[in-house]
C-alpha cells in the first residue's frame, strides 16, 4: 500500500462513516471488513445469512467483533425499504410483491436501499458481481447527485517512483462505466473528476483530453471528438485547467510538451486523464496497474447522489479495503 491510501485512511478516521459489503460469500470481503474494523477506518455492515458469515469467518481464522450483519429476512427494516423501492420503481412497474423479492433475493439491492434509507453511508460491491450488477440499482434507486449530468467511472491510479502526476497519483476517467461518451458526455466527466481529484487526492485538477494525436498532429473524427469536448469544457466549465487534444507523452513529460504542444498550461504536467472512450479507459489503467505496478482503486463512481463504488472481481482483499476508505472519504463530502 502506497502512502496515497495510508493517507485516505486517515481522512477516513477523522469522520468515520458506515459502508455497507454485501458480497458476504466473497472471502476478500469478510477478510477487508476485518482489517477495516481493526484500522477504525470505517463502521461495516455485512448483508447475509450471520451464521453462515460467522462459519466463513471461523474457516479464514479472522475476527469480525464489531461488525454489524444484517440478515435481510430477519430485520425489521425489511417491511420499509419494501415500502420504499416500490414508491421508487412503481413507474416502472415494481409491486410491493416484486420489491420483497428482489430485496430477499439480491442483497446488492438490498445494500444501496440501506445507503438510500441512510442506515448507511455508502456501498462497495463487486468482487464477485459484473459492474451492470452493481451499477444498476445504484441508478436506478440512488439517481444521480443534484447539477450532475451523468454517472462516471474513474481510478485513481498511484503509480510508484513516479515523477508524474501528483507525486505520482492520477485519476483515469471513464474507465469503467461509459462505452463511447459524446464530446459534452466527456467535458461533464472532466469536470466531475476535477472535483474527485480535488475531494480524493487533495490537489487542483490539471486534466488532458487523451487522444492519438496532439493539437492537429492527426485528423480523424476520433481527434476531432476530443478537441470539441474541450472546447465545451472551456465554455461550460471555465474554472476547469483544462487542454486536448493530447497525446500521453505530451500530457506527462514536460520536454516532450514543449515540442509538441507549446503554451500549453496542460501539457508535461496532467494529473487527471481523460479517455475518448472506454477501450482506452479500460486498456490504459490497466497497462499501468500491471507493467508500472502502480495501485489501482476502482472503478470508482461519481456523480451519484450517494457513494456506491464497484470492485474489479481481479481484486485483492487489500484492494477492498482501499476502495472502502476512498468511499468513506467520498461519504463524508455528500
Amino acid at each position: 500500500m502506497g502512502s496515497y491510501i495510508d493517507k485516505i485512511k486517515e481522512k477516513a478516521r477523522s469522520d468515520v462513516k458506515t459502508i455497507v459489503m454485501p458480497e458476504t460469500t466473497d472471502k476478500r470481503t469478510l477478510i477487508a471488513a476485518s482489517h477495516i474494523i481493526q484500522e477504525g477506518i470505517a463502521n461495516i455492515i455485512l448483508v447475509g445469512n450471520e451464521e453462515k458469515i460467522l462459519d466463513g469467518a471461523g474457516w479464514l481464522d479472522i475476527d469480525l467483533t464489531g461488525v454489524e450483519i444484517v440478515d435481510p429476512s430477519k430485520t425489521d427494516r425489511l417491511e420499509y425499504y419494501v415500502e420504499q423501492l416500490y414508491e421508487i420503481r412503481k413507474a416502472k412497474g415494481m409491486t410491493e410483491e416484486k420489491a420483497r423479492e428482489v430485496l430477499l433475493a439480491d442483497p446488492l439491492t438490498f445494500g444501496v436501499m440501506m445507503v438510500k434509507c441512510n442506515d448507511a453511508d455508502g456501498m462497495v460491491a463487486g468482487a464477485c458481481h459484473a459492474t451492470a450488477d452493481v451499477l444498476r440499482p445504484a441508478l436506478q434507486i440512488l439517481k444521480t447527485a443534484p447539477g450532475t449530468k451523468l454517472v462516471s467511472g474513474f481510478f485513481i491510479m498511484d503509480v510508484p517512483d513516479c515523477d508524474y502526476g501528483y507525486n505520482g497519483t492520477f485519476l483515469f476517467a471513464d474507465c469503467g462505466l461509459n462505452q463511447d461518451p459524446n464530446a459534452e458526455e466527456l467535458a461533464a466527466i472532466a469536470d466531475t473528476s476535477a472535483k474527485s481529484f480535488k475531494n480524493l487526492v487533495g490537489a487542483k485538477a490539471c486534466i488532458a483530453m487523451l487522444s492519438h494525436s496532439t493539437k492537429g498532429s492527426a485528423k480523424h473524427p476520433l481527434v476531432d471528438k476530443m478537441v470539441e469536448a474541450t472546447r465545451i469544457a472551456h465554455e461550460q466549465y471555465p474554472n476547469l485547467v483544462i487542454d486536448g487534444e493530447l497525446q500521453t507523452d505530451a500530457a506527462l513529460v514536460p520536454s516532450v510538451a514543449k515540442s509538441k504542444a507549446p503554451g500549453s498550461e496542460v501539457g508535461g504536467k496532467a494529473n487527471v486523464l481523460i479517455f475518448p472512450n472506454l477501450d482506452a479507459g479500460n486498456i490504459g489503467y490497466k497497462l499501468v496497474q500491471r507493467l508500472g505496478k502502480a495501485e489501482a482503486y476502482g472503478p470508482m463512481l461519481q456523480g451519484l447522489a450517494k457513494p456506491v463504488n464497484d470492485l474489479s472481481r481481479g481484486c485483492s482483499w487489500e484492494d477492498v479495503v482501499g476502495v472502502v476508505a476512498l468511499t468513506a472519504v467520498q461519504a463524508q463530502l455528500v
